[in-house]
């Protein structure tokens, strides 16, 4: 939760060095689908598959290799920036590439699941700038136009020590137990189930929605809240009490199969910058069996003019 994680301590160090050496400042049954439509079906995979492998390569380029040429080929030189940290332009980000690859060889974007959807991209991983250490959480979310990176946002926060519910912040627990999305005809359904919820629960702060929406086998990651529905009852009851004027902004809602992501504006009291929290939830069966999540301080300034969000 706080803003001062080795990634964005790390970060600033990075820019200072870059500005001083660049010119830059139960689900229901679905109909088989038609020939047509699985032709189109299958145009739209292959544009998604590939975004996804742009954006890992670029995250990758950058961080662990300080690959500028991988800027080049799949960033747009008007790219908008939301890392409050960093200006605007894939020249930034060029810069930001050699001066992390000097001070941290051994840098590891350890890349745990990525969903797209549209024009947007979604990579949630572990980012450990040093060997042995715990590292960082971080949800990237990329837009692309053109077929190249138009745009950027993201959410950092420092991996704890120990955790209120056993479980990492990255690892999968409900079966299957693999990261990659499931089905693509599960997209619709699921999104909607998750945008019903999160309103329910989070915008109208109605905790019935976790006996509506929620499974009984529910996996928790956030390191602060115990697993099951009654973990979440309780860590969210604790916290709507606490915060009665809490607001809740959603701004984007990333879904591919069971995976569904919403990018939020948390703010606990009036007049408060609020934090930038990006939720991740998995649904089997009708039900959210499964999040993770980051949080992160809005700051009160920004290397951009285009806020978090």
């Amino acid at each position: 939760m706080t803003p001062t994680t080795p990634v964005r301590r790390a970060l600033v160090a990075a820019l200072a060095a870059v500005a001083l050496t660049s010119t830059v400042a139960v689900v229901p049954a679905v109909a088989a689908p038609t020939a047509a439509a699985e032709r189109v079906s299958y145009g739209n995979a292959a544009r998604l598959a590939h975004q996804k492998s742009i954006a890992v390569r670029v995250l990758k380029g950058v961080f662990e290799e300080g690959d500028t040429a991988v800027v080049d080929r799949y960033v747009r030189p008007d790219y908008i920036q939301h890392n409050p940290l960093a200006p605007d332009g894939a020249e930034t980000l060029k810069g930001l590439a050699g001066v992390m690859n000097q001070q941290f060889p051994d840098a590891e974007y350890d890349v745990k699941r990525v969903l797209a959807q549209g024009d947007l991209v979604l990579v949630h991983s572990n980012v450990v700038l040093t060997p042995g250490s715990r590292g960082s959480a971080v949800f990237d979310i990329f837009r692309f136009q053109g077929g190249r990176i138009a745009e950027h946002w993201d959410v950092v926060q420092e991996v704890p020590e120990s955790s209120a519910n056993g479980n990492d912040m990255f690892s999968t627990v409900s079966r299957p137990q693999t990261s990659k999305p499931g089905p693509a005809w599960l997209t619709s359904y699921n999104e909607k189930l998750v945008t019903k919820a999160f309103d329910r629960l989070l915008v109208r702060k109605d905790l019935s929605a976790v006996d509506r929406y929620w499974g009984p086998e529910y996996h928790q990651h956030n390191p602060n809240i115990p697993n099951g529905v009654e973990g979440v009852k309780a860590g969210l009851g604790a916290y709507f009490q606490q915060f009665p004027q809490l607001s809740v902004s959603p701004k984007r809602v990333i879904a591919e199969g069971d995976l569904v992501a919403v990018h939020s504006h948390y703010v606990n009291a009036p007049g408060e910058r609020g934090q930038a929290v990006i939720d991740l939830f998995r649904v089997r069966n009708g039900k959210i069996v499964e999040h993770w999540d980051v949080l992160q301080d809005v700051p009160a300034t920004s290397a951009n003019d285009n806020t978090m969000f």
